[in-house]
């Protein structure tokens, strides 16, 4: 059991998409979207190209039951184009079950 509820240990990997401040989207894999989170907005640790567009905000999220499944569905994630990636986030924000507000 984590000592801190917001460093919680998630069973499943999950693909997520970030919007950054510039209007552009990140994609990534993580078992633990809230530190991931936490580290886009404020750490060293977060991706490269987020670090020089921060404030993100998380748009899109999907389970995988693996790392290798994450990995093929992120690779597919980013195989799509602007518009469909951005119709992917309209029909499916409002199914988002984390915790959005910022870390």
């Amino acid at each position: 059991m984590p000592s801190n509820p917001t460093d919680e240990q998630y069973d499943d990997w999950v693909v997520y998409m970030l919007r950054c401040a510039d209007g552009s989207l990140y994609t990534g894999v993580t078992t633990n979207l809230t530190r991931r989170l936490r580290e886009h907005n404020g750490t060293a640790a977060g991706a490269r190209y987020t670090r020089a567009r921060r404030p993100v905000q998380l748009v899109h999220v999907e389970k995988a039951a693996n790392r290798s499944a994450a990995c093929r569905r992120e690779y597919q994630l980013k195989q799509l184009s602007r518009t469909e990636k951005e119709t992917l986030i309209s029909t499916d924000s409002a199914s988002l079950t984390f915790n959005t507000k910022e870390v």
